[in-house]
């Protein structure tokens, strides 16, 4: 029987393997950006071929090692197995990040089980040179080139010594709820940051980078491979509402994501 070990270290070849794929095409995708027309379509179309691209060799990948297990890829893919698992896949997290040059992006590869738990998680950030990796009960670790950093649980911190994380959905309603908490919530916290890649600002609470995180809209393929790895160092993660619409998703140490949770429900964000 293939223990969740053999499938995590499947999970972080395939995406070593199809990191080349948008790391080696992102300053294209940048330099095209100056010469694209003016409309977002334009400029969507750009990188929606890199992240089909990418998915389509993961899923590829998946496929000749593990037949009969269920995917699901923000691209499209959607097919049940019969194993028990299902591959849960973000080719590109991050992708304003990737269009416009900045390093801040991932490729994100999950592992459900059949209760929908995540089990294994791969997040990996090619232009970072860092790794973060995980499957349940063996622990999560960070690799940074040929180092490995084996990732304990974060320490607490009250609210008003927090670095926080946030996101801001695409729908305009929502992104002004959530500006609306942010200016309550500024002069209560230590900081806020908005990195824009959810899978990686979930890790780096995990790797004690950051106190806390939430953000609406999240999708499973933004926060199952992420949640693995928080998962093993002892963060509690929440989404309220759907799951696989516009809930709120909280990721932080226990305590403090009692806080948040009680904070931002104040606050409207949390319906």
């Amino acid at each position: 029987m293939t223990s969740l070990g053999d499938i995590r270290d499947l999970a972080l070849r395939i995406a070593l393997e199809c990191a080349p794929i948008p790391a080696d095409a992102q300053p294209r995708v940048h330099q095209a950006r100056s010469m694209a027309t003016d409309t977002k379509s334009s400029e969507v179309d750009l990188v929606t071929e890199l992240d089909t691209a990418t998915e389509t060799a993961i899923i590829r990948c998946i496929r000749e090692a593990r037949p009969d297990d269920g995917i699901l890829g923000e691209e499209g893919a959607a097919t049940t197995g019969t194993t028990g698992l299902t591959w849960v896949i973000d080719p590109i997290d991050g992708t304003v990040n990737y269009f416009f040059g900045h390093p801040q992006w991932c490729i994100s590869i999950g592992v459900v089980d059949a209760a929908g738990v995540p089990v294994v998680g791969v997040v990996h950030a090619p232009a970072l040179g860092e790794t973060y990796v995980a499957a349940r009960g063996a622990g999560a670790f960070l690799l940074l080139g040929d180092d490995r950093i084996d990732l304990t649980p974060p320490p607490e911190a009250p609210l008003e010594l927090a670095l926080i994380a946030t996101g801001f959905s695409y729908d305009r309603e929502r992104r002004v709820a959530i500006a609306r908490a942010i200016a309550d919530l500024a002069p209560r916290v230590r900081d806020f940051r908005r990195p824009g890649a959810a899978a990686l600002d979930i890790c780096a609470v995990a790797a004690g980078r950051l106190n806390g995180y939430f953000e609406r809209d999240l999708k499973p393929w933004d926060r199952v491979a992420a949640f693995a790895v928080a998962h093993e160092v002892g963060l509690t993660t929440t989404v309220l509402g759907d799951p696989a619409g516009h809930g709120l998703t909280i990721v932080a140490t226990p305590e403090l994501a009692q806080t948040l949770r009680r904070e931002l429900a104040s606050l409207g964000v949390a319906d």
